[in-house]
């Protein structure tokens, strides 16, 4: 009995099963036909494209994988001058991006009054929600220009001065640190260090309240690695900003990747308004919270809720939130990675290091230079600080990845090649920098005297590098925090290098730098003494 029902429950079993396989079957064989179609799609364009004829790599013809998988290795500022020396100034990079490197791009498409918009790239740097923007990745052209408009006061270089005392504060921390590592004879991650100050100050200056990284040393509250996944997935994700709204959605479900660390960096803020409007409602003075008096200037954040206050329909809510948050996404990595580039270039260049320290000396005993503390005023009356500071973001921009924009309707010609509407172009400021009919042949070398000979010289030369030099982008759409950064660099270099020697732990090595879309250096490794022993 129990054997003869054998046979019939494997039939029974073979015919449950029947389905499922021819289901498989078909599956894959539909999968293989939407590949196949997907290939010979991309052959059929290739051959039928207009700019089929633009050079480039091979498997940048059929799809955008080719830009993902180098941008995915964090060298592509590399990979991009290498390509463009390879075949010129037009390179194809996908089917439909072209990365272009001519000074005659810069008034074309970045101008002021340019009719480029951005291209899908930058999605992947906001919500999916299109309600929950920002000013960074904003493709919608009238709004950015009104919210522009409307902020840039609060950003000009005469406001930011008045948090002079903001930057002062967060300086003499540092130097406290320095001193201990110095005592200690420590090897530190100096990379690290200054992400730490930039952080502080940027905390310091929006909420009045320094986030205690040059206190602690480490990422206080997840803040340094949410950043870093924010960064990772706009990067990769925006080359594919059509699977955006899917992958942000299962990211931030499962606390993956960038989307979990936006999703923590927005709650973060949300938390900072909440407690401000809580403080203001029971009373206690608001806007200067980490200061004990009143002449101290009110922070970004208390502006923003008295403009929202004074006119809620011109500042909303929201203006408040996406504002506070900009500063937090976009007011520490520039601003460190400019730092350990002016750090860097003059430790492998100990004679420039040597000019600017005897700059300061002569400054300093000509009473034009304060001490502890420079003030912005006197570091900008250094002609050598300011050729070294210029010269540092010229040979290693924050930024690492091309400035992409939608052609407009009617087309553009470049290098005279005519690009039809929907094409995106752009350059990259590494390819930009580097470009030796621009800033000489001896464009990779770190060497401030090229703007004073450049200035003395005068004419097309100097104009052509200023033109071509655009370490915080172009036109309308140049960094609007690019002054704060300006004001920490300038206070902070010249008191650090008058009284700290500074050594490269492998001064023979070149440094490592990780690409995404902010090319951060990975192991500034330096030992720190007092500069008089």
């Amino acid at each position: 009995m129990g054997g003869s029902s054998s046979p019939v429950k494997a039939i029974g079993l073979a015919d449950s099963l029947f389905p499922a396989k021819m289901l498989f079957r078909y599956g894959l064989w539909l999968l293989g036909i939407l590949f196949t179609t997907r290939v010979l799609l991309s052959l059929y364009r290739s051959l039928t494209s207009p700019l089929r004829s633009v050079p480039g790599p091979f498997l940048a013809r059929f799809g955008r994988f080719y830009y993902f998988w180098r941008v995915s290795w964090g060298r592509w500022e590399h990979d991009n001058i290498a390509l463009h020396r390879k075949y010129g100034p037009i390179v194809r990079v996908a089917p439909d991006m072209y990365s272009i490197e001519s000074p005659e791009i810069v008034k074309k498409v970045y101008g002021i009054g340019s009719k480029f918009p951005k291209s899908d790239w930058y999605d992947a740097w906001r919500h999916p929600d299109p309600n929950r923007w920002t000013l960074f990745p904003d493709r919608d052209m009238k709004r950015h220009a009104e919210t522009r408009k409307r902020f840039q006061a609060m950003y000009s270089m005469s406001s930011l001065v008045n948090y002079e005392r903001y930057v002062d504060e967060c300086a003499e921390i540092f130097d406290k640190r320095l001193s201990e590592f110095a005592a200690r004879g420590d090897i530190i991650n100096m990379g690290h260090w200054l992400q730490c100050y930039a952080f502080d100050v940027i905390g310091d200056i929006t909420y009045s309240q320094r986030f205690g990284f040059l206190d602690r040393g480490e990422d206080v509250a997840g803040l340094l690695q949410a950043l870093h996944g924010v960064l990772k997935y706009g990067a990769l994700v925006g080359i594919y900003a059509c699977w955006h709204p899917l992958v942000f959605d299962l990211s931030s479900r499962f606390g993956l990747g960038g989307a979990a660390g936006r999703t923590y960096l927005m709650k973060f803020v949300e938390e900072r308004i909440r407690q401000r409007k809580e403080a203001t409602k029971t009373g206690r003075d608001t806007g200067r919270t980490g200061h004990r008096d009143d002449n101290a200037p009110v922070d970004f954040l208390e502006k923003l809720m008295n403009a929202n206050r004074e006119d809620p329909d011109r500042v909303t809510p929201y203006h408040v939130f996406m504002m506070g948050l900009s500063n937090i996404i976009a007011g520490s990595d520039t601003t460190a990675i400019s730092l350990s580039s002016i750090l860097y270039n003059l430790l492998k260049h100990p004679e420039k290091m040597r000019k600017l320290r005897e700059e300061i000396k002569e400054f300093e005993g000509q009473n034009r230079c304060g001490n502890p503390n420079v003030s912005f005023r006197e570091s900008q009356e250094m002609p050598y600080l300011q050729a070294v500071m210029k010269e540092a973001l010229r040979v290693h921009p924050a930024t690492g990845l091309p400035l992409w924009r939608v052609v407009p309707d009617g087309g553009v010609e470049i290098c005279d090649r005519f690009f039809p509407p929907g094409t995106i172009v752009g350059v990259n400021t590494w390819c930009a920098h580097y470009n030796e009919d621009v800033f000489g042949p001896d464009a990779k070398v770190f060497r401030p005297e090229r703007w004073a000979e450049a200035e003395k010289e005068g004419g097309e030369r100097l104009k052509n590098m200023e033109a071509y030099y655009m370490p915080f982008g172009l036109g309308s759409r140049t960094c609007i925090g690019r002054h704060i950064s300006f004001l920490e660099m300038s206070k902070l270099i010249p008191q650090m290098i008058r009284k700290f020697d500074f050594q490269l732990k492998h001064p023979e090595r070149p440094w490592n730098t990780d690409n995404n879309w902010f090319v951060k250096p990975t192991d500034v490794q330096v030992t720190v003494r007092l500069l008089n022993e």
